[in-house]
């Protein structure tokens, strides 16, 4: 008797599973990596506001030293010259600290080393500022120390443009050029107060009250980035 070929039925069978397995595949990546975008950029979200932590901490022994005067933060020597340092080495034994993990740019040591905080503006000058003296900052728990600095699109690497020997200040409310937040779909970013405490903010528009954009309204926007307020 001749032996009759494999059921066709079997193979189509075999075919069906397959595509089932891929479809199923299919499915639960598409449920998955927007949570897995989700945890990463939490974490990310966490790190800076560890980062910015731990800046406060070395800024107050900082100030300690120097009767409440900030450090120059936009010449040389900037966030420490190797050459004169200031704040590094002897605060920090690591410039990375000043490095967000949202700027992608090479880590490094030397005194073109990425920073991606700046320090509030107002806090140098004389008017409406205090001129670098923070025994002068009338509400440290509403005004604005530092904040992530940067223009435009913070997911893009060339928006991150400080380096440890000429970090740019921070304009009120951030200023034209932060377009959108660190995280959150742009929608929040982190920020170091002058009583050293950290919170995640609302990212405007600058019309949204209490905001980081929001530098206008009286009296807490005023307040976060006026230290005279």
């Amino acid at each position: 008797m001749a032996k009759s070929s494999p059921s066709s039925v079997v193979r189509a069978f075999a075919l069906i599973e397959l595509l089932v397995v891929v479809a199923i595949i299919i499915g639960l990546a598409a449920i998955l990596i927007p949570s897995l975008r989700s945890v990463l950029e939490s974490a990310k979200a966490t790190k800076d506001l560890s980062n910015l932590r731990q800046i406060g901490a070395l800024v107050q022994a900082y100030l300690n030293d120097k009767d409440g005067i900030l450090p120059v933060i936009t010449a040389d020597p900037g966030i420490g010259k190797d050459t004169s340092p200031v704040i590094y080495p002897k605060y920090v034994a690591s410039r990375r600290v000043f490095q967000s993990p949202f700027d992608k740019r090479t880590a490094s040591e030397g005194d073109s080393s990425p920073v991606s905080y700046g320090i509030n503006v107002n806090m140098y000058t004389a008017s409406p500022g205090i001129a670098g003296n923070t025994t002068q900052i009338v509400s440290p728990s509403s005004t604005i120390l530092m904040a992530p600095n940067y223009n435009g699109n913070p997911a893009l690497g060339p928006s991150w443009t400080g380096v440890a020997t000429a970090v740019p200040n921070l304009a009120a409310g951030g200023g034209v050029g932060m377009a959108t937040g660190t995280h959150k779909s742009g929608r929040q970013i982190n920020a170091l107060f002058c009583d050293l405490h950290v919170e995640t903010m609302t990212f405007g528009p600058s019309s949204v009250l209490g905001s980081f954009q929001d530098f206008q309204s009286d009296p807490l926007g005023q307040k976060h980035w006026d230290p005279k307020k």
